[in-house]
């Protein structure tokens, strides 16, 4: 289990911003979406340092609005640095993923 969640650390801030390059959302929503991708494991508790970690690193930027629902929520928007960060995780992901494949003989 630990180990699953080391590598999940750095794949999930890619993640993230692909979630939040797609459409202003904010952070359940975010948790939401990563479920339904099939990050059972992935919690709120993991999702919002990862947004505060992208936010300090000036990656993406948040706004806050009024919900439907109730008190002010914020919602995060991807910045010009997160685009090409964002575009950086995507070659590097893919470049990872066909090495491992070639170890494993698939």
């Amino acid at each position: 289990m630990a180990q699953n969640t080391q590598m999940l650390k750095g794949i999930l801030e890619g993640c993230i911003l692909k979630i939040i390059s797609e459409n202003e959302t904010y952070g359940y929503e975010i948790c939401e979406k990563l479920l339904t991708f099939g990050f059972n494991q992935v919690t709120e508790g993991s999702v919002y340092p990862i947004l505060i970690r992208l936010e300090k690193k000036e990656l993406i930027y948040s706004v806050m609005k009024p919900s439907p629902l109730g008190p002010m929520r914020k919602y995060y928007y991807i910045s010009n640095e997160g685009s090409i960060e964002l575009n950086n995780f995507i070659i590097t992901w893919n470049e990872i993923k066909k090495n491992v494949e070639n170890v494993l003989g698939e």
